[in-house]
């Protein structure tokens, strides 16, 4: 007999950002609509010594 294991739970958090774009922010700052995620994101990663992986971009989002 083989035991199946589950699937973890995700945060729906982890949900939505599967669905979205990451975007850096060298792609922030091009983009023609800016957010306010997107501000914040470019503001941060200009410090010298930034490091950071994207953030999910709301323009990217599939529509329903």
């Amino acid at each position: 007999m083989v035991v199946k294991s589950k699937k973890p739970v995700q945060p729906k958090t982890e949900k939505v950002r599967r669905e979205m774009k990451l975007v850096t922010s060298q792609v922030c700052e091009v983009c023609k609509t800016p957010c306010a995620d997107g501000i914040d994101y470019r503001e941060r990663m200009r410090v010298p010594g930034a490091s950071g992986k994207g953030i999910p971009c709301i323009l990217t989002k599939p529509s329903a």
